[in-house]
């Protein structure tokens, strides 16, 4: 039986990914922070006749994502497929490590999860990172911003950055591992707990359903079109150009580098 991790599965676009792949055939790893959110979820797999496990996932604690891909790990098994989809917006705080929170969540857990993972993948395994069309309103990375709290209005600067490394992340692994196949996903304005409750009302006629939201993710995890080179950015199952600053190979290459300093990982070339 194929395997996919999903993080961020209790809700939104990462249960309603859960329960399409479980459907598909996959034995869907939920990787979360409570196993009692969690829980709902891998019921509603069960039930269906379908196989899921949990596994304890804070994206928050860098520590936490390289245990939970040992975890993983020890179990021997492959990964065929990972879906970094947790995600935080419109937030303020610090992680663990000292991180403004949505880049510590959205990028570097994701980062350390996936680069611990890396001995479970196989040639084709498929990586589909989840990031937002709001990358086009930044620019480049500050880099001296990263490790202090939250500045902007609304923290939408920030969420911006986050999911504008998202991008970069995965044009450079691409480079970095061919054999793998990693592909980034806008998957719409979706109706999930990113979107403000204070600016859900205004909001609501355009906003996709959650399980509208995962089409394009679950598409890149699962589907045999899928055919465009890895290293893609992907909205309404479309290969799409981001914005030029995340085109940017030098600066993917310095996000990379510094991300494996921050994670106390050893570089990959």
């Amino acid at each position: 039986m194929k395997v996919a991790l999903v993080t961020g599965p209790s809700s939104g676009i990462g249960r309603a990914t859960s329960l399409e792949l479980a459907r598909k055939g996959f034995h869907v790893v939920a990787a979360g922070r409570s196993e009692k959110r969690v829980a709902p979820v891998i019921d509603l797999i069960r039930e269906e006749g379908g196989s899921a496990e949990f596994l304890h996932l804070d994206l928050a604690s860098l520590e936490s994502a390289r245990d939970a891909a040992h975890t993983f790990a020890a179990t021997g098994r492959e990964l065929d497929v990972l879906v970094d989809n947790a995600g935080v917006g419109a937030t303020r705080g610090i992680t663990a490590d000292g991180f403004e929170l949505q880049f510590g969540v959205n990028h570097l857990g994701h980062f350390m999860l996936t680069h611990h993972l890396g001995r479970t993948f196989r040639p084709g395994t498929r990586i589909v990172v989840v990031t937002s069309s709001v990358h086009f309103r930044v620019d480049g990375i500050d880099f001296d911003k990263l490790q202090r709290r939250t500045r902007s209005l609304y923290g939408l600067d920030e969420y911006a950055v986050s999911k504008l490394a998202n991008i970069l992340f995965v044009r450079e692994l691409a480079h970095r591992r061919p054999d793998w196949n990693a592909y980034a996903v806008h998957p719409g304005l979706t109706s999930t707990n990113i979107i403000p409750w204070y600016v859900r009302p205004f909001m609501q006629r355009r906003l996709l359903t959650p399980k509208q939201g995962a089409e394009t993710v679950i598409w890149c995890a699962s589907s045999d079109e899928v055919t465009e080179d890895s290293g893609l950015y992907y909205s309404h199952k479309t290969a799409r150009p981001p914005s030029m600053t995340a085109q940017d190979d030098d600066l993917g290459r310095e996000l990379w580098e510094r991300s494996e300093q921050w994670c106390g990982v050893a570089p990959q070339h």
